[in-house]
């Protein structure tokens, strides 16, 4: 049976691939305050402003492609079980193959019923006012915004519980529920951090292994890392 990898990945491994992140030094979100289009109150003030904004996530999204860090995570199936647990809303790890991917934060290729959270559609174009569901209520992008609760939260943790390793790439480890996963693994649970600028961690109760790389770089490292432990 094959050793389980849990790897919950951030925005440092879609920004490889040219996805920028509100998280970079002016905190922006590709010149927007994110209060404006990632909050419920942003939706209720200017649902065009917000539809507009992930519109052109969207068409982004289809302009970039999956880096090498996604590539070796989806190769590294051959040797683990290999669960990614994703903050991204990219569907870049699908897309480089990996199988198994859950994304905390939504998904931007997926639209929902602002009256039915379970009333899901994938989605490629724009949306707009007027779009509707099967009962007239509006559609809204399927995201978790700032101030909605995580329903993968629960899954999640769950996973990261059944981990023989346990690796973060590219994340600050500064989003909650997200932060938190870390303190679901098993004690005796590896834990690998790939981050260029890593932050200190305190009161871990695991082993754990700091990879002050950028992701595609850290990701070649513990791959290297990991098949080691294989032989």
């Amino acid at each position: 049976m094959k050793k389980r990898l849990v790897v919950l990945t951030g925005a440092g491994i879609s920004a490889e691939s040219g996805i920028k992140t509100f998280r970079d030094s002016d905190g922006l979100w590709e010149g927007h305050n994110v209060m404006d289009v990632a909050t419920p109150e942003g939706w209720n003030k200017n649902p065009e402003l917000v539809l507009d904004f992930y519109n052109q996530r969207r068409k982004q999204l289809k302009e970039v492609h999956p880096n090498l860090g996604h590539q070796i995570l989806a190769e590294l199936e051959s040797h683990f079980d290999v669960q990614i647990i994703t903050q991204n809303v990219d569907d870049l790890h699908e897309r480089a193959g990996s199988k198994n991917v859950l994304h905390l934060h939504g998904e931007l290729l997926k639209v929902r019923s602002v009256a039915n959270p379970n009333y899901i559609l994938d989605w490629q174009e724009d949306l707009n006012l007027g779009d509707f569901d099967s009962n007239k209520n509006q559609l809204r992008p399927h995201i978790v915004w700032f101030g909605e609760e995580v329903p993968a939260l629960e899954e999640a943790i769950v996973l990261t519980e059944t981990a023989d390793y346990f690796a973060v790439i590219g994340t600050s480890l500064q989003v909650y529920p997200a932060a938190g996963l870390i303190d679901f693994t098993n004690a005796e649970t590896p834990l690998f951090y790939i981050d260029p600028k890593p932050i200190k961690i305190h009161n871990l109760r695991n082993p754990l292994e700091t990879i002050p790389m950028c992701a595609t770089d850290g990701m070649v490292f513990l791959k290297n890392r990991l098949l080691k432990e294989l032989t």
